[in-house]
């Protein structure tokens, strides 16, 4: 199947790509990958929009994307870009195409590995959102927040550094600091819920595991074009 991808940010939209390019040889054989197509608009488009938290606009510049790869072949969408997900409600109504819901997928593995306490890191929007909390609670888990303060700065790290390809040691340590907070209040995990954290934690230097949901979602979108079951529901799954 054909993985159209809607993008937003450089960094997490490229994290995704080549995770989907290099790592489908694991489904395709050495090499290969299915076809992938990308759309994306101005960042700073998607930015402005989610400073306003205005999601159905966000909804409209995600549906210009989807229509444009549903005209050149895609058979279902994907978005390697957490926040965005707050659009979905006026999405999915709408879009040409299925789409693999991040959280949903996140909320499955985290399951599928038998985490029970999950902390959450993201932009100020998302960690703000119920969006992971939704997703873990239908499957019988507990979603931890980052304070208000550790969320505000957090924020501040994405948008004026790791957006933009920069990690520096400051926000690999502030990121560790609030991992092992959450790990203090019981945490089995934590969720990298901006795609552009994976660039600076991983599994080697985080005080939890993690679940990157860049590469999580390239993954569920790798098995569903193989053909192979993906346990994370597809909104609009009937078309």
């Amino acid at each position: 199947m054909h993985i159209g991808i809607v993008g937003v940010s450089a960094e997490g939209a490229a994290l995704c790509y080549r995770t989907i390019c290099v790592e489908g040889a694991q489904y395709f054989g050495p090499d290969a990958h299915p076809e992938v197509s990308m759309h994306t608009s101005s960042f700073a488009e998607y930015r402005r929009l989610s400073e306003r938290e205005d999601w159905p606009a966000t909804a409209d510049l995600m549906l210009a994307s989807a229509q444009k790869l549903a005209a050149i072949g895609a058979d279902f969408l994907i978005c390697p870009a957490n926040t965005p997900h707050l659009a979905f409600p006026w999405l999915e109504p709408r879009s040409p195409l299925p789409w693999l819901n991040i959280a949903g997928v996140v909320a499955d593995e985290a399951t599928r590995r038998g985490f029970h306490r999950i902390g959450i890191l993201g932009t100020r929007y998302l960690a703000d959102s119920n969006l992971y909390p939704e997703h873990l609670a239908a499957r019988g888990l507990e979603a931890l927040r980052p304070t208000p303060d550790e969320r505000a700065t957090i924020n501040r790290f994405i948008y004026d550094e790791l957006v933009r390809g920069i990690c520096t040691p400051a926000a690999t340590e502030y990121h560790q600091q609030v991992i092992a907070r959450l790990k203090s209040e019981g945490c089995d995990a934590v969720v990298l819920g901006c795609t552009e954290i994976p660039l600076i934690i991983n599994d080697t230097n985080s005080p939890l595991p993690t679940l990157d949901s860049t590469r999580l979602l390239a993954h569920a979108a790798l098995r569903k074009a193989a053909g192979e079951p993906v346990i994370a529901a597809f909104l609009n799954a009937e078309r």
